[in-house]
């Protein structure tokens, strides 16, 4: 299949691009950048110019490909909600240019939407769309083109993870250099799913190739990480203690990253595996922080 994904330079975007060219299929990446355009190209992709912002350049991709994988998401998380709400109208203008064709339509959300309460794993099953995260904009989108007669299918991400990224934690990583201490709250029992990026990718593939219409996978290996493990390890690297936080002064220690940093982001993928055959093989999320490069950034 000719395939139009969004993202296709970003991080879980690159790695897809080799898993779907294996697979057999042809990539037509989206791009709003000449270096962006000269990396699509030196992969073996066809470049469309365009960005999330352009409504008409997203619908003119999708109309010359068999299918849309969306990956592309505004990780400015300083503008969450705006950024939830952008990803609603994107994923609304790539459905309309499917409506009435079979061509499937891969959309991205977080694990956070299938919670199923307190201390018990979020589930492929569970969709609330009353949910208070504003991420569960992505999926109401996807549920209306649904409603619409349009094949939509969700993977929902965990903390996506290698050695130069982790998710949440990439921001949290940087936070704690620049605090010289790196925070938990409360006794740090909160836990955080996680996979590794490789395996994201081969999830996406397999949703592609034998997913279910209406469908939500969860890219989870590791049901949950706990958050003291975490801060400990990251402490270890960068030389600095590791302290716990009352939860009322997360707001105010964290920042944006407050409103994530006491979750508990238990999940399962259960259900994922038993469907696609998904098996994750990659690096677990402590080894991929421990061999990580924590050396400051280098001044432009």
């Amino acid at each position: 299949m000719r395939i139009f994904l969004t993202g296709a330079t970003g991080f879980i975007g690159s790695h897809l691009i080799p898993e779907l060219l294996a697979a057999g299929h042809q990539v037509l990446g989206l791009t709003r950048s000449d270096a962006g355009a000269r990396s699509l190209q030196s992969a073996g992709v066809e470049v469309h110019r365009g960005n999330l912002e352009d409504l008409d350049s997203l619908r003119a991709g999708t109309a010359h490909a068999d299918a849309v994988i969306h990956t592309a998401f505004d990780h400015t998380f300083e503008n969450f909600v705006a950024n939830c709400e952008k990803d609603r109208a994107v994923i609304a203008a790539l459905g309309d240019a499917l409506k009435g064709t079979d061509r499937p339509l891969l959309i991205t959300s977080g694990i956070g939407m299938g919670d199923n309460g307190p201390g018990r794993p979020a589930t492929e099953d569970r969709f609330d769309p009353h949910h208070p995260n504003p991420r569960i904009a992505s999926e109401l989108a996807g549920h209306a083109l649904l409603d619409a007669g349009v094949d939509v299918r969700v993977v929902r991400l965990s903390q996506i993870h290698d050695t130069v990224k982790q998710g949440l934690i990439t921001p949290f990583v940087a936070m704690s250099r620049a605090k010289g201490e790196v925070a938990y709250i409360g006794d740090g029992a909160n836990r955080w799913a996680a996979a590794h990026v490789g395996d994201a990718a081969k999830l996406y593939v397999l949703a592609l190739d034998r997913g279910e219409r209406g469908a939500r996978y969860h890219a989870v290996a590791e049901e949950g990480v706990p958050a003291r493990t975490i801060a400990e390890t990251v402490a270890a690297a960068l030389g600095v203690p590791a302290i716990s936080l009352p939860a009322e002064e997360a707001q105010a220690y964290f920042g944006w990253f407050g409103r994530f940093a006491g979750l508990d982001m238990l999940a399962s993928s259960d259900w994922t595996r038993s469907r696609l055959g998904w098996q994750p093989t990659g690096l677990g999320l402590i080894a991929d922080l421990e061999a990580m490069d924590y050396s400051p950034p280098a001044v432009a």
